[in-house]
């Protein structure tokens, strides 16, 4: 990876945040009185999950594509994705006109792989995630496709990071902000969006026990890729950290844990419950850390949740919020 690729600044997501203005919805930031109460801090959530397509995603998407050549776009794309980024390519691209393929996890939710197809993209599931990222590369390889990585690309990660800037826009006096974090993308761009600002503005997030590639990749010094993962936040599930996110990660994230899946089912029913707030589970898993009190967050503190989408698999929803 070219080194110049990973340099991407506070002025590469404020030109990403002009480019898809219009595009996207400026999510609004939501509180509970109650739960601030209960956990005893200044809590405030980032409702990504009334984004278009259900999620973040298509910030970045949307980035990615309004730099594509027409020899790109004309030769089709292709992707990864466990449901939220195949949704947001899925829309984008057939609002532009272009074919998209996306290929899943044969684990994958059924209620993602509907969306997906209905959104207009052929949607192919060889096998496991490991399986997925390897099909995507054949395509590339042998139909000229072009790919459109979930986290793996710098225009991908600016627009992610438009979140970040519209946090600060929409609420002063910020001490930290915590956000999910699977192959990077989002945590990486909020992070610079956030620290260029303010550097004294806390970074956290949080993986899944079962997924947590990043946090074994900052522990190793470089990014792995683990052999199997596991959990029902699928969006945070990748088997490998991005070399990208991880490179800013290690620079700017002030503290990365892990939740568990009985924690995250937790917090997706106290969003639910106390906030009327539905969101995935992947969504949920930052709100997790704060109510599971694993991050050095100070009583009082103001912290901002990212609830990073709300594409709950509503088969499964008993599932998620009952037991």
């Amino acid at each position: 990876m070219d080194s110049k690729e990973k340099d991407i600044s506070i002025s590469n997501i404020r030109a990403a945040a002009e480019r898809i203005r219009g595009q996207v919805h400026p999510t609004p930031i939501n509180s509970s009185t109650q739960l601030s109460k209960d956990f005893g801090v200044d809590l405030h959530f980032k409702c990504e999950n009334f984004q278009k397509t259900g999620s973040f995603k298509v910030r970045g998407v949307l980035n990615k594509l309004q730099s594509l050549s027409a020899e790109e776009r004309k030769n089709g794309l292709i992707s990864v994705s466990a449901g939220n980024h195949a949704q947001a390519m899925a829309w984008a691209a057939a609002a532009s006109g272009i074919e998209c393929t996306v290929v899943m996890p044969d684990t994958a939710s059924r209620t993602k792989i509907k969306a997906t197809e209905e959104y207009g993209a052929a949607v192919l599931l060889p096998g496991g995630v490991h399986t997925a990222f390897a099909k995507m590369l054949e395509l590339e390889s042998e139909e000229g496709k072009t790919v459109i990585h979930p986290f793996e690309d710098p225009l991908i990660l600016a627009g992610h990071g438009t979140v970040g800037l519209e946090v600060l826009e929409q609420l002063d006096s910020i001490d930290a902000i915590v956000v999910g974090v699977g192959g990077g993308a989002l945590s990486a761009g909020i992070a610079i969006a956030a620290k260029e600002q303010n550097p004294n503005i806390k970074i956290y997030g949080a993986e899944p026990a079962g997924a947590n590639a990043m946090q074994q990749s900052l522990a190793a010094g470089r990014p792995l890729r683990l052999e199997k993962v596991g959990s029902i936040a699928d969006g945070l599930a990748p088997p490998m950290a991005g070399e990208i996110p991880f490179s800013i990660l290690n620079k700017y994230m002030d503290d990365l844990v892990t939740v568990t899946e009985d924690e995250i089912r937790k917090a997706m029913y106290q969003l639910l419950t106390r906030t009327k707030l539905l969101v995935e589970p992947a969504g949920a898993a930052a709100t997790a850390a704060v109510f599971a009190k694993r991050l050095p967050i100070r009583k009082g503190e103001r912290v901002v949740s990212i609830l990073s989408g709300g594409n709950v698999d509503l088969e499964k929803l008993p599932e998620f919020v009952l037991n």
